[in-house]
C-alpha cells in the first residue's frame, strides 16, 4: 500500500461554488462503487474552524480555506496523464468544472504546495482561530464593560485569548487595557 501512495501525485479540481462538500462525497462513493482505490486515494476539502462572536453570542463554524476546489490524490498513468477510468468517473460527478492544468492536460500539484495543503488540513482541530479584523496600530471603540465608549489604538493581539491591548487615555494619560476582542469596534 505504501508503494502506490508514494507514486500518488495531488491535483485540484475545479468545482461549482459551495457544491465542494457534496461533489467530494459524491467521488468518494464512486471510488468505492468502481473500485478504484488503488488509483484514486484521498479526496479533500481543505477547511479551518473560525470562532467568531455576533451580538454578543460566540459561534465556531467551519470556512473553507479554498473556496471552489477539491483536492484529489491519484496515481497517474505511465505517461503522467490522469487514468482513463478515473478521469471519466470524476468527470461525469455533477458540480464538477476541470482539473487545474496547462494546456488542457491536469497538472500535479507541487509538494511544497501539497505541505501546505496537508498542513492546513491536520492543524489541531481543538483550538478554532479567532477571526478579528484588527491590527497593530488600528483605531478603535470600546463598545462594551467598564470601558465602553473610549477610544484608542491598538497596540497588541492575541488571537489565541481572543484579547486586544489597546492605549487609550484616561485623565491624560496613556493607559493600556486588555480588551476581549468583540468589545471593540474600528473606527
Amino acid at each position: 500500500m505504501n508503494e502506490s501512495a508514494a507514486a500518488k501525485c495531488w491535483y485540484v479540481l475545479r468545482v461549482a461554488s459551495n457544491r465542494e462538500e457534496q461533489v467530494r462525497d459524491t467521488l468518494l462513493k464512486k471510488v468505492e462503487i468502481e473500485d478504484l482505490e488503488c488509483e484514486i486515494g484521498r479526496v479533500v476539502v481543505p477547511t479551518e474552524r473560525v470562532k467568531r462572536v455576533r451580538g454578543g453570542q460566540q459561534r465556531v463554524y467551519e470556512r473553507k480555506l479554498y473556496p471552489g476546489y477539491v483536492f484529489i490524490e491519484m496515481a497517474p498513468s505511465d505517461d503522467g496523464s490522469v487514468p482513463e477510468r478515473a478521469w471519466f468517473i470524476i468527470k461525469e460527478t455533477a458540480g464538477v468544472g476541470d482539473f487545474i492544468g496547462t494546456e488542457g492536460k491536469p497538472s500535479p500539484m507541487s509538494d511544497m504546495d501539497v505541505s501546505k495543503m496537508l498542513g492546513q488540513i491536520n492543524r489541531e482541530e481543538d483550538s478554532p482561530s479567532i477571526q478579528m479584523e484588527f491590527r497593530k496600530g488600528d483605531r478603535i471603540k470600546i463598545k462594551g464593560g467598564s470601558f465602553e465608549g473610549f477610544e484608542g489604538d491598538v497596540e497588541d493581539i492575541d488571537a489565541e485569548k481572543g484579547t486586544v491591548r489597546v492605549m487609550v487615555t484616561i485623565f491624560g494619560r496613556a493607559t493600556p487595557l486588555d480588551i476581549e476582542y468583540w468589545q471593540l469596534e474600528k473606527l
